[in-house]
């Protein structure tokens, strides 16, 4: 699914100042949280969804890469949530907006009211090679993943340090008078157990690593460095809590005769002087086939021809893009007596001299062409 505008997201215009952007994350934030929508999957994706808009709009830098160049300008790690992230990273990173209401010290009932946070499992990566003809059609895909799941046997018992509320209260005295503080449990990291009975093979938290076969639907038109999130296919969580989600990394294979750029694609094709004379019907390679076009006489070197539709399709369902083909006119390197002599009998010739008119367009023209469409 692509991805909002972030500014639709928090519901703020595009010149909207850092403390209406921390207000209306707030505002989501609170409406949203996963305390206030116990199993309400949609609820927690809009949670998610607000704290990666708010982790964009609120860092200078990546803003200003996203006004310019919209969510393509953040691949790569440079922003939002690429790898993945957990309710407790949302927490962590974005508590100081919300003073004690998450994390500790009071506020909604799973952290800080008594009870213990369900732990999630780690999300898995993998990269996905695919080629030009997957990412025209949109293809299934069935991955092999080595994951972290629950031994058999494995037993969990109530943490002795908490008592199973997952955290730890602590009273010290000051000069103000007595301060009490309440913090995440070191020792069960506020999940509320411990592993009790760890079986043979199994890692200090009852895991062990399996091999599963997950199928997923890649769609049409992704790109490069693009990441897919399948929710629940990641790590499972000791102790029975939530999965973690597995994160599939688009790689594009490299085409023999088609060179991508964004939505068009682009062919060299090399004709003959001859041909380029005369003019000559041909055929150009498609993403999936084959398409014939028309060379008129007189063509020039460095004509192109735009196929609308041919190229690929947008991931966010903009349209199809067109297919460039570049018409190289080839000189041949060795030419025999005779061909020579042909040759010599026409370089004098008038009509062979170079004549170009106002119709002719120049290098940059062209190529002012292809990048605007």
């Amino acid at each position: 699914m692509a991805k909002r505008d972030y500014y639709e997201v928090l519901g703020i215009s595009k010149n909207a100042d850092d403390a209406e952007i921390k207000k209306a994350y707030r505002k989501l934030a609170i409406k949203f949280h996963p305390d206030k929508n116990p199993g309400d999957h949609t609820a927690e994706d809009r949670f998610k969804e607000a704290a990666e808009a708010y982790e964009v709009l609120s860092d200078g830098d990546k803003r200003a890469r996203y006004d310019r160049f919209g969510h393509d300008g953040l691949k790569g790690g440079s922003g939002g949530f690429g790898g993945g992230m957990s309710m407790d990273d949302i927490f962590s990173q974005f508590g100081d907006i919300f003073g004690g209401a998450f994390g500790g010290g009071g506020g909604f009932g799973g952290f800080g009211g008594g009870q213990a946070r369900q732990r999630r499992g780690t999300n898995l990566r993998i990269k996905v090679k695919l080629d030009l003809v997957d990412i025209a059609n949109g293809v299934k895909k069935k991955l092999k993943v080595k994951k972290l799941v629950m031994a058999e046997g494995v037993q969990y018992d109530t943490c002795s340090t908490c008592r199973g509320m997952g955290q730890v209260t602590r009273v010290a005295n000051t000069f103000l008078g007595q301060m009490q503080t309440t913090s995440t449990c070191p020792t069960c990291q506020g999940s509320g157990q411990r592993v009790g009975k760890i079986p043979h093979g199994a890692d200090s938290n009852g895991m062990v690593t399996k091999e599963d076969v997950i199928e997923i639907e890649i769609p049409a038109g992704v790109e490069e460095g693009m990441q897919l999130n399948v929710r629940g296919k990641g790590n499972d969580a000791p102790g029975g809590g939530q999965a973690g989600d597995l994160i599939v990394v688009i790689e594009e294979n490299k085409d023999d005769v088609l060179v991508r750029n964004g939505q068009d694609l682009h062919h060299e094709l090399f004709i003959s002087f001859s041909d380029a004379a005369l003019g000559i019907k041909c055929e150009v390679p498609l993403v999936d086939g084959k398409a014939r076009i028309t060379i008129p006489e007189g063509t020039q070197s460095g004509k192109m021809v735009r196929l609308k539709g041919k190229g690929l399709p947008s991931v966010n369902s903009y349209g199809t893009g067109d297919l460039i083909v570049h018409i190289n006119v080839w000189t041949p390197k060795k030419l025999s007596k005779e061909e020579k002599k042909i040759l010599e009998q026409l370089r004098d010739s008038e009509n062979f001299a170079p004549q170009p008119g106002k119709g002719e367009r120049s290098f940059f023209e062209r190529m002012s062409d292809i990048f605007n469409g």
